[in-house]
């Protein structure tokens, strides 16, 4: 075999090796205790089905349904639709929050009023605002993320050493210049925290904003096995809802080391 190269049995050795087995325990064990718990009806676990249940009920209504997977297409478009916009638009805000005083004694005050209003609080709002419920279940999902993102850029700014801004003045260096060299490269981490928190706030949001106001969506799918009295399939729900939250977190954390090589180095 030529030297430098590796065989494809120690290609299988090392993703066997590199497999997180203390996570997959601890998964097994969830499922478990979980399977325990119902066969000796502990604690109010006599009315929850068990796992077997749930994946009987998986494979047989849900694996091959047209309507389940166009759930998981819907909700994950509301979500980056939603998550987009707060990006696009709170990362700017942020910037200009955090270095342009006027602006900020201008507009901060009213951000912090609108800041502490649940997101479900503007379903009735965006319901009369925009004239269909897709456009305003993305607007509860834009809200849902953009006051994150704006004020962890908001943070990040105010968080650099001004030190740094009057010693690159003093060399000859313009405001582009400043922006580009010290104020973006030092916001680029509370841009991936906001990304980070962001997209987890947009999921709880749009699948709130799907019960109340959607009749699609993994929310409104959760909440008809709860309307019509299925437990498992609420829980089927449950379980595809935190694993699309898992797959935008770990698309999220790709653009993040992407954004922040030097933070990954080994």
């Amino acid at each position: 075999m030529p030297s430098g190269k590796i065989s494809l049995a120690d290609r299988w050795i090392m993703k066997f090796a590199s497999i997180n087995w203390r996570g997959l325990s601890a998964v097994i064990g969830f499922f478990l205790v979980w399977q325990l718990a119902v066969i000796f009806e502990f604690a109010g676990f006599q009315e929850i089905p068990s796992p077997w249940q749930v994946i009987n009920t998986f494979f047989s209504d849900f694996l091959f349904s047209d309507k389940y997977w166009v759930s998981w297409f819907i909700s994950f478009k509301r979500v980056l639709v939603g998550f987009l916009l707060a990006q696009i638009m709170g990362v700017p805000l942020g910037l200009f929050l955090g270095t342009s005083p006027t602006f900020y004694r201008l507009v901060f005050p009213v951000f912090e009023m609108l800041r502490p209003i649940p997101p479900l609080a503007w379903v009735p709002l965006s319901i009369l605002f925009w004239p269909t419920n897709e456009g305003s279940i993305i607007f509860i999902t834009f809200i849902g993320a953009f006051f994150i993102i704006t004020i962890n850029i908001f943070d990040g700014v105010r968080s650099i050493k001004k030190e740094h801004v009057w010693l690159a003045r003093s060399l000859g260096a313009g405001n582009f210049r400043i922006f580009h060299k010290i104020m973006l490269p030092a916001v680029i981490p509370a841009i991936a925290v906001g990304m980070t928190l962001g997209i987890a706030v947009t999921w709880n949001v749009v699948i709130a904003a799907e019960m109340i106001a959607s009749d699609s969506g993994l929310g409104r799918l959760t909440w008809e096995g709860y309307v019509s009295s299925t437990p498992p399939v609420v829980i089927v729900g449950m379980i595809s809802i935190g694993f699309a939250g898992y797959l935008s977190t770990v698309i999220v954390d790709i653009f993040e080391r992407r954004m922040m090589p030097w933070k990954y180095k080994k």
